[in-house]
């Protein structure tokens, strides 16, 4: 899938007691930064007010009417303060424009050795009265790691890219539509959730019930050129050669009815009823097909674990990879910081160091092996990982989870499905916090290190209830 162009609008601080040419060289200078980052930049110019810059009410308002014209199309605003800038003006540019979108403000630093009247920048005052109008009006906004920083400088390149993921994922998750294909398996209380709860975050879930997907099966020729397409598509995507071709076309009619039932309803993520109804009732098991979704970016989780694929959404699009939904599933020996991490499995190809196609071990006891074609089976491969969970708190009305971080290790694992050892700093403390507060075993994986830009999409723009783990004593 093609990524859309990011879009920002760019707010460059004035005030004039300070020197303007700073304005002026601070607006060119985060320009060539930001069009460098490949990002698309939507500011006032100087001939729409002094320097491109806001100071006076009519500038604030001048660049408001900007914005609005492009809401569609704006996925964040940089609000760069080359001197000390008009807070106000900058205050009232943002809830003018009410875009509701991400906020950075970056301040540029003073050289110790241009302080004069004719250089100095104080900036790194400016930044306080900006930050503590923007509390007055109830604007959230996001900081740089340092209080200042050059645009051109490694920590704002660094500070750019998490909050570029920050936009996505308060963006992605605007007016977000999620399948719910079939029924949550009876034995899986651990992925209930509220739809309300998260009707009233903008994410909407569709329903699709399994006897219509059967049914579309069971009225789709083996020759349809949806399914032979999907057909050619698995073959290409994992080693099927050892898994009957009866099972593969069934695979590619299920693959073929779920593309062309997102498609109808602008549904982006899914989540699919599994265990058992489809192996009893189609004869394989969804979790190629569902692997090839989540390795396209449109992520799909097993159980019908709405909130579970919402974890891997949120990481996906703070990261731009893959993600994986898993089970926090055994201890590694006696080690208290790892553990084994595993699905059947649906985890998509960018995870495995290799992969091919099998049968499901475990439910193949129950309904037969020649029923359970399907998953994609391989070790993870090692890198680092960032994990999320969210989940809906029905009694208090809102919205809870968890991030954190670690890595996929290399050690020995000798078992079935897809599966890794996983090394996570205090992990005891996280399994406590994880039984304490009732989370559900599945948790969502992407091999990237972005919890930072989740907890704070989730945290600062949603309103969410977030613990992330490592960070919770306030060092990150």
């Amino acid at each position: 899938m093609s990524a859309k162009k990011m879009a920002m609008g760019l707010i460059v601080g004035n005030r004039g007691f300070f020197p303007d040419h700073l304005a002026k060289s601070g607006r060119e200078e985060m320009l060539r930064v930001l069009q460098a980052a490949g990002i698309e930049v939507i500011a006032l110019t100087p001939e729409e007010s002094k320097y491109g810059a806001v100071e006076t009410r009519e500038e604030s308002r001048r660049c408001a009417d900007l914005f609005k014209r492009n809401r569609e199309r704006i996925d964040g605003i940089v609000v760069t303060l080359p001197n000390f800038g008009e807070e106000r003006a900058i205050a009232d540019a943002l809830r003018l424009a009410d875009l509701r979108v991400p906020v950075l403000i970056q301040a540029t630093p003073d050289d110790p050795a241009k302080m004069t009247i004719a250089s100095r920048r104080d900036s790194f005052c400016g930044k306080m009265s900006a930050c503590n109008n923007l509390r007055q009006y109830g604007i959230p906004y996001s900081i740089t790691a340092l209080h200042t920083e050059s645009p051109e400088s490694p920590e704002f390149a660094k500070d750019l890219e998490w909050f570029a993921g920050v936009c996505r994922v308060v963006n992605g998750f605007r007016n977000l539509r999620v399948g719910a294909i079939g029924a949550r398996p009876t034995a899986f209380n651990t992925v209930r959730y509220s739809e309300k709860i998260l009707e009233s975050q903008g994410i909407s879930i569709e329903t699709l019930d399994l006897s219509e997907v059967l049914g579309r099966i069971e009225r789709m020729k083996d020759n349809d050129d949806q399914a032979q397409a999907k057909l050619a598509a698995i073959k290409k995507y994992v080693d099927a050669g050892s898994v009957p071709a009866a099972a593969l076309i069934k695979m590619a009619k299920l693959g073929a009815v779920v593309d062309q039932w997102m498609a109808a309803t602008e549904v982006t993520i899914s989540a699919v009823q599994c265990w058992t109804s489809i192996e009893e009732n189609l004869g394989v098991v969804p979790c190629t097909v569902m692997s090839m979704m989540s390795n396209e970016l449109l992520s799909s989780a097993c159980e019908v674990d709405i909130c579970g694929v919402l974890g891997m959404h949120a990481l996906q699009l703070a990261s731009g990879s893959p993600s994986a939904l898993l089970d926090w599933n055994n201890n590694y020996g006696s080690d208290p910081n790892k553990a084994v991490c595993f699905h059947c499995s649906n985890l998509p190809k960018h995870f495995f160091r290799s992969v091919k196609m099998d049968f499901q071990e475990i439910i193949a006891g129950t309904v037969g092996k020649e029923n359970t074609f399907g998953t994609c089976v391989g070790l993870i491969k090692p890198e680092k990982m960032s994990f999320a969970r969210f989940s809906t708190n029905d009694t208090a009305g809102k919205m809870r989870g968890y991030v954190g971080e670690g890595r996929f290790t290399d050690d020995p694992l000798n078992t079935f499905g897809g599966a890794g050892v996983v090394e996570i700093g205090q992990m005891q403390k996280l399994l406590r916090h994880i039984c304490e507060n009732g989370f559900e075993h599945h948790v969502a994986a992407n091999l990237s290190t972005v919890a930072s830009a989740v907890h704070e999409a989730t945290t600062r723009y949603l309103g969410w209830d977030m613990y992330w783990h490592g960070c919770d004593d306030g060092a990150c």
